[in-house]
């Protein structure tokens, strides 16, 4: 589960140290700011294929330094990055903008639908599941303030 954990938070911090070592190259939206019938966009500017890919990049490579395969790494960074585009999603929906802060629901996704989807290969069971996201929520919400003092995040949430 610890490992799962890890590769969570390297997923999702991934895409964050992207943005800030490339600035605007390569961030092109992965919805390619397609706009659904509420007006909304489907996901928001701040979901690009660069933060994707680097988050797929960080769970492959990580993976194995923590006895994983990287396949397991892939499924992982998918899984969360899959997990932060609903919560997008439904941000959208319940009209907030991009980077606005929504309770759990900024975390409990990205940290979900991985150990979900890594349930069985991981042996993992509900209460390591409840464990995860606990973690993962925890660490999100203390991690976020200090990386925005120190100008990695834009968003102190």
């Amino acid at each position: 589960m610890w490992e799962l954990l890890v590769l969570i938070i390297a997923a999702n911090g991934a895409p964050v140290l992207a943005r800030a070592l490339l600035g605007a190259r390569g961030a092109a939206r992965v919805d390619g700011g397609r706009v659904l019938a509420d007006g909304a966009p489907l996901f928001g500017s701040s979901k690009t294929w660069r933060g994707l890919a680097a988050a797929l990049l960080a769970g492959a490579l990580l993976a194995p330094l923590l006895g994983l395969a990287p396949g397991i790494g892939l499924a992982a960074a998918g899984l969360a990055m899959a997990g932060d585009l609903l919560s997008s999603f439904i941000k959208r929906r319940l009209g907030r903008t991009p980077g606005s802060p929504a309770g759990i629901l900024d975390q409990v996704p990205e940290a979900l639908l991985p150990g979900l989807g890594l349930m069985w290969p991981l042996g993992l069971g509900a209460l390591d599941l409840l464990l995860l996201v606990m973690l993962f929520t925890l660490f999100s919400r203390l991690a976020s303030p200090l990386l925005y003092r120190l100008r990695i995040r834009r968003r102190p949430w």
